[in-house]
């Protein structure tokens, strides 16, 4: 039997970019998102690498992006009088577009809206399987059978817990934790903008810690392990207060960073984590984006997201909705391009473990051959020809 009612639960960036080509290829979606609206603000993302581009113009939106990039931001690594130890490019951390998550996140309800209804501040709580549909129980709105149900709702999923099982059997985490808060931090004697335009953010580390400040990716980023995870993920207050116990001895602009963090009205707090499946469907519930294949700032996320909503959507309309088939290509195809998000770990890479791993990784950006085969490296695992081209609309 042909599936063309679908839910989707997410509306961040992996939900809209299904619910666009969906909608626009037959399908009738349903975007049920836990957020009274598109969620504003957020660190900086990037595109990179030709299938990327592909992507953005294959969905009509490149130029909407371009238009809203953020500037190549560099980040000068210092030490605590402001030396510098090294100059991470702006090309290596943002690829060749980067853009705000917020300002994405706009761009693409704002395509997709006419293609899908979205239904803000509500969420899913129960899902039933049957061998002719799913029947979906809400926290707010009646209860309804859809034929598809699809998980874009992020690394701490809903639809992955309720379908597939518990978080720990499919997350883990490294021990790291990262924090993103706006607020003004002075830097008083520090250049910020450079001539060409180009911004500039200064990082300071000790072992096991990362603190960046300035720049357009955000307005300030913390980065520190942690053998335990002392925090309630609902309570921003313990959060904070978890923030501000790691970094507590810090030198450098670490207190009035911490000062600002406390106050910023956007400050959010995670694990750095990454999922371990083997499959991202199971019967009629599928999962994109970070729900199936996250690697928390490992520099692939976004990307891999637009990726798996155009396979994704691709396979059904080829399989002219048999969502057995198209599942079964979706995990086939999706199996290369996630390999990415299955290997690496972003904490020990930002917030080296000793100050002897710390000028190692220095000394990665100032080889011009070691920082050239990294930025060849990450454009290679981001393209990806063997997707085709769904003749999608």
């Amino acid at each position: 039997m042909s599936a063309k009612k679908i839910l989707i639960s997410g509306a961040s960036i992996a939900g809209p970019a299904l619910a666009r080509w969906l909608g626009r290829n037959g399908y009738e979606v349903t975007v049920v998102e836990k957020s009274p609206a598109v969620r504003p603000g957020g660190q900086a993302v990037d595109f990179k690498g030709r299938t990327h581009l592909e992507l953005l113009a294959r969905m009509g939106i490149l130029d909407d992006v371009r238009a809203q990039q953020t500037a190549k931001t560099d980040w000068r690594m210092v030490d605590a009088d402001d030396r510098v130890s090294a100059v991470v490019p702006g090309e290596f951390i943002g690829g060749d577009i980067e853009i705000l998550r917020g300002d994405l996140a706009a761009v693409l309800h704002r395509r997709s809206e006419s293609d899908a209804d979205y239904v803000f501040g509500d969420e899913i709580t129960a899902i039933a399987e049957t061998a002719s549909g799913v029947d979906v129980e809400f926290a707010g709105r009646a209860a309804e059978r859809f034929d598809l149900v699809i998980g874009a709702d992020g690394v701490h999923s809903a639809v992955r817990r309720l379908r597939f099982g518990p978080e720990e059997d499919f997350v883990e985490s490294r021990g790291y934790y990262y924090a993103v808060a706006s607020g003004h931090v002075p830097l008083d004697g520090l250049q910020t903008v450079l001539p060409s335009g180009r911004s500039v953010a200064y990082g300071h580390n000790t072992p096991d810690r990362l603190v960046l400040l300035g720049g357009q990716k955000a307005p300030a980023l913390f980065v520190f392990r942690s053998d335990s995870a002392d925090y309630d993920r609902r309570d921003i207050s313990s959060q904070r207060a978890f923030l501000a116990a790691a970094f507590a001895d810090g030198g450098w602009r670490i207190p009035a960073a911490l000062e600002a963090a406390q106050a910023a009205p956007d400050f959010y707090l995670d694990a750095l984590t990454r999922t371990r499946m083997s499959s991202f469907t199971r019967g009629r519930t599928a999962l994109v984006g970070d729900a199936g294949y996250a690697n928390t700032l490992g520099g692939f996320g976004t990307g891999l997201a637009l990726l798996g909503a155009y396979v994704l959507a691709g396979e059904l309309v080829a399989a002219r909705g048999d969502h057995v088939a198209a599942f079964a290509a979706y995990d086939r195809r999706m199996r290369k391009p996630t390999k990415v998000a299955r290997t690496g770990n972003a904490g020990a890479f930002l917030a080296p473990r000793s100050e002897r791993r710390i000028r190692m990784r220095d000394r990665m950006f100032s080889n011009r051959l070691m920082y050239r085969t990294m930025l060849w490296m990450t454009d290679a695992f981001a393209t990806d020809d063997s997707i085709p081209d769904y003749g999608l609309v």
